[in-house]
Parts: structure tokens; C-alpha cells; sequence
């Protein structure tokens, strides 16, 4: 019997019918994906609406233990609390890092009533160096009903999640197109 190999790239590509939904394919499956509101994008800024055209590495997988049980994965994962949140202010020295916040300072916070960011992996955009103003948290998670625009990031069924999670090689880059 052979082994089945861990996944070490994922694509990403806009339908074209609706630039803000799309298409991930993971091996020789294909889940259909929510974009930013502005579809895909070479340029990218902080705010813009648009999914960054680019090799996103996955830096790691965030869950909600209180939700979810802990997702079978090769990423790093760490459990979300309370306090996370991302920085998305560019005149913070802290822009684009995962900061810890009391509740309610955060516009972006990780722990959030609805189940979006119940299980999120951080994609590796503008993080290495950072540069203020380029865009910040570019998350792989949970998709809205019928698949409504995100802010930049990618979203999908949670179902798929499950699915994907533990084919994934440790240093798996998203390609988006």
C-alpha cells in the first residue's frame, strides 16, 4: 500500500462569475471559497477589500477549544482566548502581529461571538519583513452562508477544514491566482 503524501500547495482562483467568491483546490479536490469584497488584487493595502495575489505560507492554525475539538493538523496550533486579537493599526509598532488585548479594545479580535474565526490559519502576508500599510491579517477561515465577501482573507466550509487540516504538509503555501 502507499502512503499518501502531505498536501504542500493549495490554489486559490476567483470564479468568474463573482470575483468575491472562488475556488480552492486542494489536490485533485475542489471546495468553493469566499474572496475579499473586491476579489483578488496584485496591490494590496490595509482596508482595501482585496485578497492578495500571491504564495501564502501557512504560519499556523488558531482554534476555539470551547467550540471545537483540537484539529488533527502538522501546522503549529495554538487554542484562542479571550484577550487575542490581530493588530491592524499601522501607527502600532505591533501592525500585523497577534497582540493581547483586554475585551472590546480590538478591532480585531479572534475570539468573536459568531463562529468565523472558530478555527483560523494565519497565511504569511506582509509579516516577514512587515510594512506598515500593506495589509494585515490575511486568515484562512470560516466562510458566511452562501459564502458573502470578506475583508481579504479566504473562507471556507468548516466541513473542509476537517478534510484539509490533516493533509497538510508543515510547509504548505497557498497560491492564490
Amino acid at each position: 500500500m502507499r502512503k499518501r503524501s502531505n498536501l504542500t500547495v493549495l490554489r486559490v482562483f476567483a470564479s468568474v462569475r463573482d470575483r468575491r467568491k472562488g475556488f480552492l483546490v486542494a489536490g485533485h479536490a475542489v471546495f468553493p471559497c469566499a474572496l475579499g469584497r473586491c476579489g483578488i488584487g496584485t496591490v494590496k493595502r490595509e482596508g482595501d477589500g482585496r485578497t492578495p495575489r500571491a504564495a501564502l505560507p501557512l504560519r499556523g492554525v488558531f482554534y476555539r477549544a470551547d467550540r471545537l475539538s483540537r484539529p488533527r493538523t502538522l501546522l503549529p496550533l495554538r487554542r484562542i482566548g479571550p484577550r487575542d486579537a490581530w493588530c491592524d493599526d499601522q501607527n502600532d509598532r505591533r501592525y500585523n502581529r497577534l497582540i493581547d488585548r483586554p475585551p472590546g479594545e480590538a478591532e480585531e479580535r479572534l475570539q468573536r461571538d459568531d463562529h468565523l474565526y472558530d478555527i483560523v490559519v494565519e497565511l504569511g502576508w506582509n509579516d516577514r519583513p512587515v510594512i506598515r500599510g500593506r495589509g494585515s491579517a490575511i486568515f484562512w477561515h470560516l466562510a458566511r452562508p452562501g459564502f458573502t465577501p470578506t475583508a481579504g482573507c479566504v473562507a471556507i466550509e468548516g466541513h473542509v477544514f476537517a478534510k484539509i487540516l490533516p493533509q497538510l504538509a508543515r510547509h504548505c503555501v497557498v497560491r492564490v491566482r
